[in-house]
């Protein structure tokens, strides 16, 4: 194998190993080891963020990538959201609102696309924010069931911080929508 098709390759592997964590890292948490839950959650990141680096320091992005990299993404924190929801670690209102949010946004994609107006998906700041938000909160908690560290507040204060990205978050893709199949804003 050359090197260019490594560092092809390489991207899309660490995308999937992400996909294929979702499953074991749902089993961890369900059954109650929420220490090595935390540390997959970690090498999930850690994978996000390197096959991402990789793709742009080498100009190696693909098709396959751009698709599997946020679905990838999005399965690893809804599904996280909602084993820690099922728990009792996180509030179901939330878990409700951050999934509701996804579906918004699919939803949103695939009825532009219906309607003959695909869309170029570009993620907006507060968005970004927002992801953010959902991972620390996410990690705090699997950190503090997993490792016996003492709430100091700071938990719901990431609820109410996370609730709120997501929120505007998914307002303002829906606004965006509306304003674009209205033709108010250009393809």
């Amino acid at each position: 194998m050359n090197r260019r098709t490594l560092v092809v390759i390489l991207p899309t592997a660490l995308t999937l190993a992400r996909l294929c964590a979702v499953p074991l890292t749902i089993w961890l948490i369900q059954t109650g080891e929420f220490a090595v839950a935390f540390w997959v959650f970690v090498a999930a990141g850690v994978t996000d963020a390197l096959d991402g680096a990789l793709a742009r320091w080498f100009d190696a992005r693909t098709t396959i990538g751009s698709y599997l990299d946020p679905i990838a993404d999005k399965a690893l924190l809804v599904s996280v959201y909602i084993a820690l929801a099922v728990q009792g670690l996180v509030p179901a209102w939330l878990t409700i609102l951050v999934v509701f949010r996804d579906l918004l946004i699919v939803g949103g994609v695939l009825l532009s696309h219906t309607l003959g107006q695909p869309v170029v998906m570009a993620p907006l700041a507060v968005s970004r924010l927002n992801t953010v938000a959902q991972i620390v909160l996410a990690g705090l908690v699997l950190a503090m069931a997993g490792m016996d560290i003492a709430d100091s507040g700071i938990a719901a204060m990431m609820v109410a911080v996370a609730a709120a990205t997501t929120a505007i978050s998914g307002a303002a893709y829906a606004v965006k929508w509306v304003r674009r199949l209205a033709g108010l804003e250009p393809t």
